[in-house]
């Protein structure tokens, strides 16, 4: 009997944790403000689930101390981002990419372009948003649709998000607790395959459409004239190089200093101290809202991990002949679906199920890149802002932006595979 009753509680907390998740996305995908849609949820999950209001509250509290660190790291590694779009710098440096690889190279040019910026610590919508006027001017002289154009930089942008030092690939190393540049280079292979897959793909696909239009609206710099290259790669570089020294030298440079210390150098060497203002204000905009985001992931991950939704997904694996240690990308890929988001996707995951994917014997290394790399999944999806941000930059229309979905999925899908390989092969 007593065995019974246990069984019969944890397929309540687990169905609890389902509930609320559900009515989560569902209050989303109703274009209700996420941050409060996570929070409601996790709220009805718990209560749904058997913990009580006390209880509830609690778990939901508990959940949001797990992120908090990252938070920090995250509102701090918005002095980079910032520095890199306000400065203009984000715009040499894809021009520079798509000027050397030439007008026959347009469509991977693109997709390098917005691989690099994004690996640098650029948020992958403002990356596309940067370079969507050089690829609608692109598209005025070449036969190619938006769509294919559109395609080519969020691929090469989920390509550089797996090896960024951006939320995503913060949280997911804090979460798994592994330090962050060994997170960074697990996925460097995977990344560059992906971008060779992604070339084929571009080749191969058809995507017709309506061609490019007038060039969209950057928020580059204000119009100036952005700094000479070399200056505009002095952040970034600054940036890797501190995070650099602890496998090299063994002094450890936590991000939360690496990544502010590489804004700020990076509009010294630009020359616009004057920009700092404006610098740090949009990268806060940009990270703030990420933060808020987070502490609704947060909660939702706690009654998550109070219930044993973790285990059931275990034992699905095991029944469908699949290893525990992939537990790491499905969860990744399932949390990216629930949340549309790559950062919230990843929080949710490795807050959730890190022990498990340690239990599993996966190192928190690998853990942490196969949840980053798994969140690229389905992040593109229409109930979160990526989808909208992106179609608004090519100034294509929601119907339009629908057809990209099953490319954009096996973009993702090709990158959780090849580091899932990495890992176990």
């Amino acid at each position: 009997m007593t065995r019974l009753l246990e069984t019969l509680r944890d397929t309540q907390t687990a169905a609890g944790a389902v509930t609320g998740l559900a009515l989560a996305i569902l209050l989303v995908c109703r274009r209700q403000n996420p941050v409060y849609s996570l929070i409601f949820g996790a709220l009805a999950g718990g209560l749904i689930g058997g913990l009580g209001l006390g209880g509830t509250v609690a778990t939901m509290i508990a959940g949001v101390k797990d992120v908090v660190p990252a938070i920090v790291r995250i509102l701090t590694a918005g002095v980079l981002s910032g520095a890199l779009v306000k400065t203009g710098a984000a715009r040499r440096i894809a021009g520079a990419l798509t000027g050397w690889l030439g007008q026959r190279n347009t469509l991977f040019a693109l997709a390098a372009a917005t691989m690099f910026l994004t690996a640098i610590g650029v948020f992958i919508d403002v990356a596309v948003i940067t370079i969507a006027p050089i690829a609608l001017a692109a598209g005025r002289t070449l036969p190619v649709s938006r769509l294919k154009l559109l395609l080519a930089m969020i691929g090469g942008g989920k390509c550089g998000n797996i090896i960024s030092p951006n939320p995503n690939t913060i949280i997911a190393a804090e979460n798994m607790g592994a330090p962050l540049p060994p997170v960074m280079a697990a996925n460097l292979l995977p990344a560059l395959l992906g971008l060779a897959a992604l070339a084929v793909i571009l080749r191969f696909a058809r995507l017709p459409g309506e061609p490019a239009g007038a060039g969209a609206a950057a928020d580059d710099g204000d119009g100036d004239k952005p700094p000479p290259l070399w200056a505009s790669l002095s952040g970034p570089a600054v940036a890797i190089g501190l995070l650099a020294l602890r496998p090299l030298c063994g002094v450890t440079v936590d991000p939360l200093v690496a990544l502010p210390a590489g804004g700020i150098a990076g509009i010294l060497c630009a020359g616009q101290w004057r920009r700092l203002g404006a610098s740090l204000a949009f990268g806060l905009e940009k990270m703030g809202a990420v933060a808020l985001l987070l502490v609704g992931t947060g909660t939702i991950a706690g009654v998550i991990k109070a219930s044993v939704l973790g285990e059931l997904l275990l034992k699905g694996l095991g029944a469908a002949g699949i290893g525990g240690g992939l537990l790491a990308p499905v969860s990744g890929a399932l949390m990216s679906a629930a949340t549309a988001s790559t950062t919230a996707g990843a929080a949710v995951a490795s807050a959730s199920f890190s022990q498990m994917i340690l239990a599993a014997g996966v190192s928190a290394v690998w853990g942490a890149a196969m949840i980053n790399s798994g969140a690229t999944v389905l992040d593109h999806l229409p109930h979160g802002s990526f989808f909208h941000a992106t179609a608004g930059a090519m100034q294509a229309g929601p119907r339009e932006r629908l057809r990209l979905l099953p490319w954009e999925t096996l973009i993702g899908a090709i990158l959780a595979a090849l580091t899932a390989a990495a890992c176990f092969v």
